[in-house]
């Protein structure tokens, strides 16, 4: 049997880009002699990170429309044309059995091409509310592997899967890791962790919360504060004894292994991670990412009794009596960490490419 030859299209930002090459690496682990492409937008962040890892990229000129008036959408409709002639071209070459989408502007055109040349795909949406390029893929892809329940919203009913999103499988075991992280970290073993995420750039609000009220949180744990690389110079000078300021943690299975309470924005790969994790988590989603993604993907958890959310507008009125209410409630920490490892599917990596398989044994 000849290898499969595999074309995966994700990017624009970590969320989209970090599931597509968990995919990539599992088909690679399934199928060593497997051919894969990947396909992206040019000057995105997938160009530098997925020939990182280890794949080819080609680049699409794709992007989304401003929500502004913006003279950057009179070209909107040209790279459209361009991007599915050149997505057209890519496939053409490459003659892949199967097209997988992660979602992104460049998995639109290559996907709607794919499923035009009656090349079998599929997409894997990691959120509780589905981006545009998804909903329309939708219409026409062969299967949809998703991460929440209810996206039978948005998506046909049939053609979906409920997977979970790739994690790192570093994560899967971290309570035995727990003496490791203390040492590691060189933390107090007799004084609870809150480890503070803002994700690799960070969160300018977040930090500005962890400056105002440190010398409060301090009298209840010690910190762990990933500020990001944006932040690092503004923030450094505030490390102690107790408050770790880090620009991005290179060992996230200790950061959470450490942590007794993690305060987090809520993008949907991170939320997944936290699910395996099982510590009490506030959610701080970030307001400025398209279609509110994180609020939805915030509540989802929320809902199930698994995580308290906070919104960054309530941040200065409320924040220490959330945080107050559950650090000095031990059933309620308990509750938190039992309900949100429930939703865990750590086994998503792999359930995707069954799905894979699936398809290309049609």
């Amino acid at each position: 049997m000849k290898p499969y030859r595999i074309i995966i299209s994700g990017g624009g930002t970590g969320g989209h880009i970090y599931p597509a090459i968990s995919i990539a690496n599992e088909c690679k682990r399934r199928w060593p002699d497997c051919e894969i492409l990947f396909v992206g937008a040019r000057d995105r962040m997938e160009m530098e990170k997925v020939p990182a890892a280890g794949f080819p990229i080609k680049g699409l000129w794709i992007s989304g429309l401003q929500r502004s008036l913006s003279l950057k959408n009179i070209a909107f409709p040209f790279k459209v044309v361009k991007s599915l002639l050149d997505a057209g071209r890519i496939i053409n070459n490459f003659k892949p059995d199967i097209a997988i989408g992660t979602g992104g502007y460049a998995s639109g055109p290559l996907l709607f091409k794919a499923n035009q040349k009656g090349i079998p795909t599929l997409i894997q949406e990691q959120n509780s509310f589905p981006g545009i390029t998804n909903k329309l893929l939708s219409k026409k892809v062969k299967r949809i592997c998703v991460a929440s329940k209810g996206l039978e919203r948005f998506f046909p009913k049939d053609k979906m899967v409920m997977t979970g999103n790739p994690v790192r499988q570093d994560l899967l075991d971290i309570t035995s890791k727990k003496q490791q992280a203390i040492e590691f970290f060189g933390l107090d073993e007799n004084k609870k962790t809150l480890l503070v995420l803002g994700g690799s750039l960070g969160a300018r609000r977040i930090n500005q919360l962890i400056e105002e009220n440190s010398a409060q949180l301090l009298k209840d744990v010690q910190i762990i504060w990933q500020c990001g690389k944006f932040y690092y110079e503004t923030y450094k000078a505030k490390e102690q004894k107790q408050l770790q300021v880090k620009a991005f943690l290179e060992r996230m299975d200790l950061a959470y292994a450490a942590a007794d309470f993690i305060i987090s924005r809520s993008g949907a790969g991170t939320i997944s991670e936290l699910c395996i994790v099982g510590k009490p988590v506030i959610f701080i989603p970030s307001p400025h990412v398209a279609e509110d993604h994180q609020t939805k993907n915030a509540q989802a958890i929320v809902q199930e009794n698994a995580a308290v959310m906070i919104k960054e507008s309530d941040l200065e009125q409320n924040f220490m009596t959330l945080w107050k209410g559950l650090i000095q409630d031990s059933k309620k920490q308990e509750t938190l960490s039992k309900n949100i490892k429930k939703l865990a599917l750590p086994q998503a990596t792999s359930h995707i490419v069954n799905e894979i398989e699936q398809l290309l044994n049609e």
